[in-house]
Protein backbone atom coordinates (compact mmCIF):
# COMPACT_ATOMS: atom_id res chain seq x y z
CA UNK A 1 0.00 0.00 0.00
CA UNK A 2 1.40 3.54 -0.90
CA UNK A 3 2.01 6.04 1.56
CA UNK A 4 -1.56 8.27 0.39
CA UNK A 5 -3.12 5.24 0.72
CA UNK A 6 -2.38 4.34 3.89
CA UNK A 7 -2.79 8.05 5.11
CA UNK A 8 -5.96 8.14 3.86
CA UNK A 9 -7.24 4.72 5.40
CA UNK A 10 -6.26 6.64 8.87
CA UNK A 11 -8.00 10.20 8.46
CA UNK A 12 -11.22 7.85 7.03
CA UNK A 13 -10.94 5.67 10.78
CA UNK A 14 -10.13 9.14 12.50
CA UNK A 15 -13.73 10.19 11.21
CA UNK A 16 -15.44 6.86 11.71
CA UNK A 17 -14.07 6.83 15.09
CA UNK A 18 -14.67 9.98 16.76
CA UNK A 19 -18.38 9.92 15.44
CA UNK A 20 -18.74 7.26 17.91
CA UNK A 21 -18.11 10.31 20.51
CA UNK A 22 -20.59 12.68 18.73
CA UNK A 23 -17.84 14.89 16.55
CA UNK A 24 -18.00 15.47 13.28
CA UNK A 25 -14.60 15.87 11.69
CA UNK A 26 -13.59 15.97 7.79
CA UNK A 27 -10.90 14.97 5.75
CA UNK A 28 -8.59 18.67 4.92
CA UNK A 29 -5.56 17.81 3.50
CA UNK A 30 -3.22 17.12 6.09
CA UNK A 31 -5.48 16.74 8.70
CA UNK A 32 -9.00 15.51 9.39
CA UNK A 33 -10.72 18.74 10.96
CA UNK A 34 -12.94 18.56 14.06
CA UNK A 35 -15.10 21.46 15.96
CA UNK A 36 -13.93 24.49 16.36
CA UNK A 37 -10.08 24.88 16.50
CA UNK A 38 -9.62 21.22 17.01
CA UNK A 39 -7.93 18.56 14.61
CA UNK A 40 -5.90 15.20 14.00
CA UNK A 41 -2.48 15.13 13.14
CA UNK A 42 -0.99 12.09 11.40
CA UNK A 43 2.68 10.54 10.97
CA UNK A 44 2.24 7.34 9.33
CA UNK A 45 5.58 5.44 9.59
CA UNK A 46 6.81 1.68 9.45
CA UNK A 47 7.87 -0.02 13.21
CA UNK A 48 10.96 -1.68 14.12
CA UNK A 49 9.31 -4.67 13.53
CA UNK A 50 8.03 -3.66 9.72
CA UNK A 51 4.74 -3.11 11.10
CA UNK A 52 2.68 -0.09 10.09
CA UNK A 53 2.13 2.74 13.10
CA UNK A 54 1.03 5.67 13.27
CA UNK A 55 1.28 8.55 15.29
CA UNK A 56 -2.05 10.54 16.10
CA UNK A 57 -1.49 14.21 17.15
CA UNK A 58 -4.83 15.46 18.74
CA UNK A 59 -4.67 19.26 18.26
CA UNK A 60 -6.52 21.60 20.40
CA UNK A 61 -5.96 24.97 18.48
CA UNK A 62 -5.15 24.45 14.71
CA UNK A 63 -3.23 27.01 13.57
CA UNK A 64 -1.25 27.95 17.03
CA UNK A 65 2.66 27.14 16.55
CA UNK A 66 2.43 27.08 20.44
CA UNK A 67 -1.12 25.18 21.16
CA UNK A 68 -1.03 21.85 22.59
CA UNK A 69 -1.29 18.84 20.48
CA UNK A 70 -1.67 15.51 22.39
CA UNK A 71 0.47 13.09 20.60
CA UNK A 72 0.30 9.19 20.77
CA UNK A 73 2.01 6.40 18.67
CA UNK A 74 -0.45 3.37 17.96
CA UNK A 75 -0.43 0.11 15.93
CA UNK A 76 -3.27 -2.71 15.24
CA UNK A 77 -3.90 -5.92 14.58
CA UNK A 78 -5.26 -7.78 11.46
CA UNK A 79 -4.53 -10.06 8.94
CA UNK A 80 -4.47 -7.12 6.28
CA UNK A 81 -2.54 -3.35 6.10
CA UNK A 82 -5.87 -1.66 6.02
CA UNK A 83 -7.16 -4.01 8.87
CA UNK A 84 -4.08 -3.37 10.97
CA UNK A 85 -4.26 0.35 10.49
CA UNK A 86 -8.22 0.55 11.11
CA UNK A 87 -7.57 -1.43 14.43
CA UNK A 88 -4.43 0.78 15.49
CA UNK A 89 -7.19 3.63 15.44
CA UNK A 90 -9.96 1.77 17.18
CA UNK A 91 -7.34 1.30 20.04
CA UNK A 92 -6.14 5.20 19.71
CA UNK A 93 -9.60 6.22 19.37
CA UNK A 94 -10.94 3.73 22.91
CA UNK A 95 -7.96 5.36 24.99
CA UNK A 96 -6.25 8.04 23.71
CA UNK A 97 -9.26 9.89 22.02
CA UNK A 98 -11.78 9.36 24.67
CA UNK A 99 -9.26 10.94 27.34
CA UNK A 100 -8.98 14.20 25.40
CA UNK A 101 -12.95 14.41 25.17
CA UNK A 102 -13.56 13.48 28.79
CA UNK A 103 -11.02 16.46 29.56
CA UNK A 104 -12.74 18.65 27.12
CA UNK A 105 -16.33 17.88 27.86
CA UNK A 106 -16.00 16.62 31.57
CA UNK A 107 -18.96 14.77 32.73
CA UNK A 108 -17.22 11.70 33.42
CA UNK A 109 -18.34 10.02 30.60
CA UNK A 110 -15.38 8.80 29.12
CA UNK A 111 -13.13 8.71 32.31
CA UNK A 112 -11.98 10.19 35.97
CA UNK A 113 -11.10 13.03 37.15
CA UNK A 114 -8.86 13.56 39.80
CA UNK A 115 -6.47 15.89 41.89
CA UNK A 116 -3.54 14.42 43.84
CA UNK A 117 -1.81 15.25 46.70
CA UNK A 118 1.37 13.49 44.68
CA UNK A 119 0.89 15.93 41.67
CA UNK A 120 -0.01 19.06 43.23
CA UNK A 121 -1.08 21.68 40.50
CA UNK A 122 -2.82 19.07 38.01
CA UNK A 123 -5.98 17.71 37.37
CA UNK A 124 -5.83 14.56 35.75
CA UNK A 125 -8.12 12.71 34.03
CA UNK A 126 -7.52 9.18 32.99
CA UNK A 127 -9.21 7.30 30.56
CA UNK A 128 -10.53 4.05 29.79
CA UNK A 129 -7.89 1.58 29.30
CA UNK A 130 -7.93 -1.61 27.14
CA UNK A 131 -6.61 -5.07 27.84
CA UNK A 132 -6.28 -7.60 25.08
CA UNK A 133 -4.43 -10.70 25.14
CA UNK A 134 -5.49 -14.22 26.34
CA UNK A 135 -6.89 -14.99 29.98
CA UNK A 136 -7.32 -11.02 30.11
CA UNK A 137 -9.23 -11.44 33.47
CA UNK A 138 -6.05 -11.76 35.59
CA UNK A 139 -4.98 -8.39 34.64
CA UNK A 140 -8.49 -6.91 34.21
CA UNK A 141 -9.24 -7.19 37.49
CA UNK A 142 -5.87 -6.09 39.03
CA UNK A 143 -6.15 -2.68 37.01
CA UNK A 144 -9.89 -2.29 38.22
CA UNK A 145 -8.28 -2.38 42.29
CA UNK A 146 -5.26 0.10 41.56
CA UNK A 147 -4.50 3.70 41.75
CA UNK A 148 -1.55 3.90 39.24
CA UNK A 149 -0.96 7.88 39.27
CA UNK A 150 0.06 7.93 42.69
CA UNK A 151 2.67 4.85 42.67
CA UNK A 152 3.82 6.70 39.58
CA UNK A 153 3.59 9.62 40.77
CA UNK A 154 7.44 10.21 41.99
CA UNK A 155 8.70 9.28 38.91
CA UNK A 156 6.44 11.26 36.52
CA UNK A 157 6.22 14.43 37.84
CA UNK A 158 10.00 15.21 36.24
CA UNK A 159 8.96 14.51 33.33
CA UNK A 160 6.24 16.91 33.12
CA UNK A 161 8.00 19.52 30.58
CA UNK A 162 4.62 21.45 29.41
CA UNK A 163 3.19 23.78 31.76
CA UNK A 164 -0.07 23.52 30.33
CA UNK A 165 -0.94 20.11 29.37
CA UNK A 166 1.49 16.68 29.18
CA UNK A 167 0.08 13.26 28.01
CA UNK A 168 1.22 9.78 29.65
CA UNK A 169 0.56 7.02 28.00
CA UNK A 170 1.11 3.28 29.81
CA UNK A 171 1.30 -0.06 28.27
CA UNK A 172 2.38 -2.69 29.93
CA UNK A 173 1.94 -6.64 29.92
CA UNK A 174 3.51 -9.84 27.64
CA UNK A 175 3.83 -13.00 29.61
CA UNK A 176 6.41 -14.08 32.53
CA UNK A 177 9.59 -14.19 31.68
CA UNK A 178 8.52 -11.56 28.08
CA UNK A 179 7.17 -8.51 29.58
CA UNK A 180 7.22 -5.09 28.48
CA UNK A 181 6.21 -2.13 30.41
CA UNK A 182 6.69 1.31 29.22
CA UNK A 183 5.46 4.90 29.68
CA UNK A 184 5.57 7.75 27.19
CA UNK A 185 5.19 11.55 28.40
CA UNK A 186 4.31 13.53 25.74
CA UNK A 187 5.57 10.79 23.16
CA UNK A 188 8.49 10.23 24.83
CA UNK A 189 10.01 7.04 26.68
CA UNK A 190 10.25 7.61 30.79
CA UNK A 191 12.96 5.13 31.98
CA UNK A 192 12.17 5.77 35.28
CA UNK A 193 8.34 5.39 35.17
CA UNK A 194 8.21 2.62 33.19
CA UNK A 195 10.89 1.25 35.59
CA UNK A 196 8.76 1.94 38.50
CA UNK A 197 5.72 0.37 36.12
CA UNK A 198 7.62 -2.36 35.61
CA UNK A 199 7.81 -3.03 39.50
CA UNK A 200 4.32 -2.92 40.42
CA UNK A 201 2.66 -6.42 41.23
CA UNK A 202 0.65 -6.97 37.97
CA UNK A 203 0.11 -10.26 37.11
CA UNK A 204 2.61 -11.84 34.91
CA UNK A 205 0.40 -15.05 32.82
CA UNK A 206 1.37 -17.75 31.12
CA UNK A 207 0.05 -16.25 27.77
CA UNK A 208 0.22 -12.92 26.33
CA UNK A 209 -1.48 -10.13 27.76
CA UNK A 210 -1.65 -6.44 27.26
CA UNK A 211 -2.56 -3.05 29.10
CA UNK A 212 -2.85 0.42 27.54
CA UNK A 213 -4.32 3.41 28.76
CA UNK A 214 -3.63 7.10 29.02
CA UNK A 215 -4.05 10.25 31.45
CA UNK A 216 -4.03 13.44 30.82
CA UNK A 217 -2.26 16.20 33.27
CA UNK A 218 -3.52 19.75 32.61
CA UNK A 219 -2.53 22.18 34.75
CA UNK A 220 -5.11 24.01 37.21
CA UNK A 221 -6.10 27.24 36.08
CA UNK A 222 -6.21 29.06 32.77
CA UNK A 223 -4.31 26.35 30.95
CA UNK A 224 -7.08 23.61 31.76
CA UNK A 225 -10.11 26.50 30.86
CA UNK A 226 -8.50 27.00 27.28
CA UNK A 227 -8.31 23.53 27.16
CA UNK A 228 -12.24 23.20 27.43
CA UNK A 229 -12.91 25.63 25.49
CA UNK A 230 -11.64 24.54 22.11
CA UNK A 231 -14.48 23.20 20.93
CA UNK A 232 -16.10 26.33 21.78
CA UNK A 233 -18.99 27.03 19.15
CA UNK A 234 -20.05 23.20 18.57
CA UNK A 235 -23.78 22.31 19.64
CA UNK A 236 -23.25 19.33 21.98
CA UNK A 237 -24.89 16.04 20.53
CA UNK A 238 -25.73 12.93 23.30
CA UNK A 239 -22.43 10.69 22.72
CA UNK A 240 -23.15 7.42 22.42
CA UNK A 241 -21.19 4.63 24.45
CA UNK A 242 -17.88 3.94 22.70
CA UNK A 243 -17.52 0.69 20.68
CA UNK A 244 -15.61 -1.40 24.39
CA UNK A 245 -17.55 -2.71 26.47
CA UNK A 246 -17.48 -1.71 30.09
CA UNK A 247 -16.11 -3.80 32.63
CA UNK A 248 -14.75 -1.75 35.21
CA UNK A 249 -16.17 1.53 36.49
CA UNK A 250 -14.84 4.20 39.31
CA UNK A 251 -14.83 2.42 42.84
CA UNK A 252 -14.80 4.40 45.96
CA UNK A 253 -13.92 7.03 43.72
CA UNK A 254 -10.72 5.62 42.18
CA UNK A 255 -9.21 6.66 38.96
CA UNK A 256 -10.44 3.32 38.02
CA UNK A 257 -12.81 3.25 34.56
CA UNK A 258 -11.56 0.20 32.71
CA UNK A 259 -12.77 -0.78 29.11
CA UNK A 260 -11.89 -4.29 27.73
CA UNK A 261 -11.62 -4.33 23.90
CA UNK A 262 -11.06 -7.94 22.63
CA UNK A 263 -9.94 -7.80 19.10
CA UNK A 264 -7.08 -4.80 19.68
CA UNK A 265 -3.39 -3.62 19.05
CA UNK A 266 -0.99 -1.46 20.80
Amino acid sequence: MEPEQRRLVIQHAVVRELSRYGREFALDGEVVRGPGSTAVAIREHLGPDGAAHADLGFVLDLGRADAPVVWDCTAGLGTTETEKLESAVRMWAATTAATVVELMDHQGRYGDHRRLPELPGWHAVQGPATVFGFQSARLTDWLGGRELLPELAAALAPELTDPRLNGVKLFFGGRAGDEVAEVRVNGEVSPAASAALAALDWPRAERFCWARLFVLLAADGASLEAVRSAERGRSPEPAPEPVAAVVRTARGGRLSRWWQARRAGQ
